[in-house]
């Protein structure tokens, strides 16, 4: 069963996003990850078989992995434990839902990255520095950074979020707050990208929210999923080009071979694209997990 939208459930809607539809039950929220898939913040007419299941499923592997570092907003991830009678819709709900707790989020992203990828390579590139912080000569793309950086952006509301340093983040939060978004970090990055060695995985960069609930910092939204992070197969890994990753990486380098200006109304994707794009994300949540998506 693929999930478009989720029109069965006639509650106030929290928020509404490119892929995740949340409602607001009160004291908690219900979040559900559809099939849907975007890129380039277009969303396609197609949707990606089990993707949403792959994402949230995930998610909750990692939310219970973590929470010896910091606490997180999960209540359940099982449709018999949700209130006003959503369990009635278990088959809908079953592996790609969460109920959690409201959470007072903060007005950051924190990007942690262990290599040189994406916007921290521009940013090498013009100036030798990432996240403001001068790198060795003769870096190459991929290459593994001297250590993990922290490197926050802010969250805008409309187009895209906008880089800034540790000690923007600072001014931003004050020195208590953005020191603990940084250590929680960190050491959620180490611990995962350790674990993910072991499955022969390389987590090149990821991304967190954090907020605030009755004044203690957690970690919500999502967790080390393929669209949150960059995972690379060690096997594949070679410094001096762009790695292979289990993500939307296949659709987007896809789209570039077409003629699209990258705005609504998106391209239709062909099946071959859809089963590839498919079958990148059932492969991580199999590496991580060790299971098979049901």
């Amino acid at each position: 069963m693929m999930i478009k939208d989720t029109d069965f459930i006639d509650l106030p809607v929290f928020i509404k996003g490119k892929v995740r539809n949340v409602y607001d039950l009160g004291d908690s929220l219900l979040m559900i990850v559809t099939d849907r898939i975007s890129a380039f913040d277009v969303v396609f007419d197609e949707l990606i078989p089990d993707k949403g299941k792959v994402l949230s499923s995930i998610s909750a592997f990692w939310f219970d992995f973590t929470k010896d570092i910091i606490p997180n907003h999960v209540i359940s991830t099982d449709p018999k434990d949700y209130p006003m009678g959503l369990d009635k819709f278990e088959k809908e709900l079953k592996g790609r839902s969460m109920l959690v707790k409201k959470v007072d989020m903060l007005p950051a992203e924190c990007i942690v990255r262990g290599y040189l990828e994406g916007s921290a390579l521009k940013e090498y590139k013009a100036n030798g520095t990432v996240g403001g912080i001068k790198m060795p000569e003769g870096m190459v793309q991929g290459d593994k950074l001297p250590e993990p950086l922290f490197t926050p952006s802010t969250k805008e509301e409309t187009g895209h979020d906008i880089n800034i340093t540790y000690d923007q983040l600072k001014e931003l939060l004050g020195e208590e707050d953005a020191t603990a978004l940084h250590d929680a970090a960190i050491a959620l990055y180490n611990k995962v990208s350790e674990f993910a060695l072991t499955k022969g995985l390389i987590l090149a960069d990821t991304k967190f929210e954090f907020g605030k609930i009755d004044g203690k910092l957690v970690v919500a939204d999502e967790m080390f999923t393929p669209d949150s992070s960059r995972f690379w197969d060690v096997n594949d890994y070679e410094p001096g080009h762009a790695q292979k990753s289990f993500d939307k990486q296949y659709l987007r380098e896809w789209l570039e071979t077409l003629d699209w200006d990258k705005t609504y109304p998106a391209p239709t994707l062909p099946e071959e694209v859809i089963k590839k794009t498919s079958e990148k994300y059932k492969e991580c949540y199999s590496r991580i997990t060790g299971k098979e998506i049901e």
